[in-house]
């Protein structure tokens, strides 16, 4: 039985970074801080004081982002958050936008 052969190549592959988005979460009159530092643990991995921190920036500025990630990953967290807030019936408005 013949033996394969690795042939190594010179050509070179450039992998471009892949472009980055910001989930952003808005405040609004209805949606409680509790629950926005509750998603905030569970869907996007805050631990307590962080998530307390973004929910006050929030609060104060009228947005907060919440974390940055793969367009995909951007996307999913946006529709789990939007699922969990519509389940607990609060108008929670969550985008994301291109870093």
């Amino acid at each position: 039985m013949a033996q394969k052969e690795w042939v190594e190549s010179e050509s070179q592959v450039d992998l471009e970074e892949p472009e980055l988005y910001n989930v952003i979460m808005w405040n609004d009159d209805y949606t409680t801080m509790d629950f926005v530092v509750e998603v905030l643990a569970d869907i996007f991995h805050k631990n307590y004081d962080e998530a307390v921190a973004i929910m006050l920036d929030i609060h104060e500025k009228g947005k907060g982002v919440c974390g940055t990630y793969t367009y995909e990953i951007a996307e999913t967290k946006v529709q789990q958050t939007l699922k969990r807030a519509r389940a607990n019936e609060f108008p929670l408005r969550v985008t994301m936008e291109k870093e």
